[in-house]
């Protein structure tokens, strides 16, 4: 029992799916993308050749139309100050004394954290809005 090349390309197809699942790399779905339109031009009866150049030129397009997209696109937020990576981003903590160089302390979570100004002008004692978050240590800014 043979396999047509139909049949073929479309084991190709979810081993390279199976691969980005295993990896995370998504261009591997764009490769798959390539492999599965070779499979449809291998069922609409097309030759060998014409399925390669099917596969290749939707792969390498997917690719490159990705790869432009992606790189278009703004650059989110550090780690540090990403809510998405830290949930401490945007609470609310009470700094009641700062030294001359804008730093302080505060109770947070239950534990004793370190404090940076980082508005304009001097740091007086109220309400402060969490902007980052570096070890342990928070950067503040009025509320």
């Amino acid at each position: 029992m043979g396999w047509s090349l139909a049949t073929i390309w479309w084991v190709v197809t979810g081993v390279l799916v199976a691969v980005e699942l295993a990896t995370g790399s998504f261009y591997l779905l764009m490769l798959a993308l390539g492999a599965a339109a070779a499979a449809i031009a291998a069922h609409l009866g097309l030759g060998v050749n014409a399925q390669l150049v099917i596969a290749a030129v939707v792969g390498a397009g997917a690719v490159a139309a990705w790869h432009f997209k992606r790189r278009n696109q703004p650059a989110g937020p550090i780690a540090a100050e990403n809510r998405d990576v830290n949930l401490d981003i945007g609470e609310t903590v009470q700094v009641s004394d700062w030294d001359a160089q804008g730093s302080g302390t505060t109770q947070y979570r239950g534990s004793r954290w370190q404090v940076r100004f980082m508005g304009a002008g001097a740091a007086q004692s109220g309400r402060f809005v969490v902007r980052r978050v570096e070890a342990n240590r928070l950067f503040v800014e009025p509320f």
